[in-house]
Order: C-alpha cells, then structure tokens, then sequence
C-alpha cells in the first residue's frame, strides 16, 4: 500500500503526486524544508519546525505556500492517514515554477510549491546505535554561507554521509578555519569535565530545534553549557561527544578519525540528555 502524500492542498498516493519540471527546486535547489519527528503518533517540536519555516522563508524573500496556516492540521492529518508511530514528516517549500527556467526570480503571482510526505521508522527513539554510539570522521567544510537557512542544498552533506560511509563510520563533522562547524546533518558537541561545549549561533550553523530544546533542558538540570567553537583535537581530548537532530534525537560520539572519545562507549551526560529530551519532548508533543 503507497503513502498519502500531500501536495499542494491535496492528499495523494505518493505514485500520483507530480510537481513541474521547471520547479524551482529541481533546477535551482530553489526549496527550505523541514524534518518533524513523530513519537507515539504525536509530532515533537512542531512550533519550533514551524517557526524555523518562517524564518528560511523570510531570509530567502520567498512566499508563504497556501497552506502554510494549516500546517499543523496537514501534518495531523498524514500521521493518520498513514497511521504513523514512529517516524518522520518531511515537508519541503520550493519557490515554484514560472514554466521555464530562469536565473531570476518568478514573479510574484507564480505560487510556492509545497510538498510533505512521512517516512514510518519503528523503533526510532530505541535506536541500537543509542547504546553503541557514532563513530565520526571529520572533512573540510565546503558549503555556502548562509547554513542557518534550512535550504535543500545538500549535495556536499549527502558527500560527507557517503565519505564517512567509505570509511566505515556513521557521520562526518565539518571542519573551516581549524573548528568544528557541524555534523552533515546534525549539531556537534564535546564535553569535558561537566561542561557542555557546541558552537555559538551564527551563519555559520543551522539553528538546531532539537539543539535548542537540549541546552535547554541541559540548563534547567543545572549542567554548565559554553556556547564556542572547539578543534578536532578537542574534541578527540573529551570526555564525551554526541550530535543531536530531529531525526536522531541526542546520539552520542563514541570515535573521531579513528580515536576513542573518553572510555569509547556512550557517557553519562549524553545518555541523561537523551533521556531527558526524549521524556519532556513526548510530554509536550502536539
């Protein structure tokens, strides 16, 4: 059985949902999308998706989707439709098609596309790799400016899963001018003695809504947090790492270019936040 999908204010089998050959998104990576988690058929964090939403919209000068005030019902409406425990809803907006392909923006009568479709993932908050942790390799860090915009460019993170595929390891950690950025696809931290250390806010990261929720959390349980950029080196001197996502939760670090961090295996600090973001996160899902 195919997965209802939504497009533009219809639901469909996924087989008969099509968008133009000129969308801007296929020929310009013209697009920002969002990734919700689903936690015994409830949706985790969804202001904060929303709100990121807005926000790439608004950097990128791009239009609102129909729609767009209707979020909340639409990803609702898709858990149940494809009856989803577990699992994730991705939604993409694009700046549309004006039926050729342009440099230029389209007009403003030309309407964004808007895409959200769910992938079911039982099992997904007791991943096995929670108790085994992620090994990381690290690579230079390629990308535009802008990485705080939620934008559908990931060609050089989808190079970086694959790089650290090669070697055998989970993920890779980008690396400009000697610090750690981020993860391809998720926010990077150390921890050393009881602190708590990711990279402040800026450009030059995406604003994690799993990360803000997490050093939050780590805030109200009375564990210190510095927000500064940190080395490999560093971070293979820790006592602890993890990476956190939307997708993967709070994940520890166990391996960075082939050196254990710590003990090698998952640490204390790291398996709270799991468990503390976990628990506060179903109590507050939507």
């Amino acid at each position: 059985m195919s997965r209802t999908v939504y497009l533009n204010g219809e639901y469909l089998p996924e087989e008969d949902a099509k968008i133009s050959i000129f969308d801007r998104s296929f020929l310009m990576a013209d697009g920002v999308y969002e990734v919700t988690s689903v936690l015994g058929g409830m949706l985790i964090d969804f202001a904060g998706h929303a709100k990121r939403l807005e926000r790439s919209l608004n950097e990128l000068d791009m239009q609102k989707p129909d729609g767009f005030d209707d979020l909340l019902e639409i990803h609702r409406e898709l858990v149940r439709l494809n009856d989803i425990d577990e699992g994730m809803i991705y939604l993409q907006v694009s700046r549309g098609s004006a039926g050729d392909r342009d440099f230029a923006y389209p007009s403003d009568d030309v309407k964004p596309t808007l895409v959200l479709f769910t992938q079911n993932k039982p099992g997904l908050a007791d991943s096995p790799k929670a108790k085994e942790g992620f090994k990381i390799i690290s690579i230079e860090d390629l990308r535009w400016g802008r990485r705080d915009i939620k934008t559908t460019q990931l060609l050089y993170p989808s190079m970086g899963k694959m790089a650290a595929k090669a070697a055998g390891c989970d993920d890779a950690w980008m690396v400009e001018d000697g610090a750690v950025t981020e993860g391809t696809s998720n926010n990077a931290y150390i921890v050393k003695g009881d602190t708590i250390i990711t990279r402040q806010l800026s450009n030059d990261i995406l604003h994690g809504i799993t990360r803000a929720a997490v050093l939050r959390f780590a805030r109200e349980a009375q564990m210190k947090v510095e927000e500064r950029t940190f080395t490999i080196a560093e971070a293979q001197d820790a006592d602890e790492a993890f990476v956190t996502s939307a997708s993967t939760f709070v994940m520890p670090v166990v391996e960075i270019d082939g050196a254990a961090i710590g003990t090698g295996t998952p640490g204390p600090i790291a398996a709270r936040l799991r468990e503390i973001y976990l628990d506060e996160s179903r109590k507050a899902a939507q």
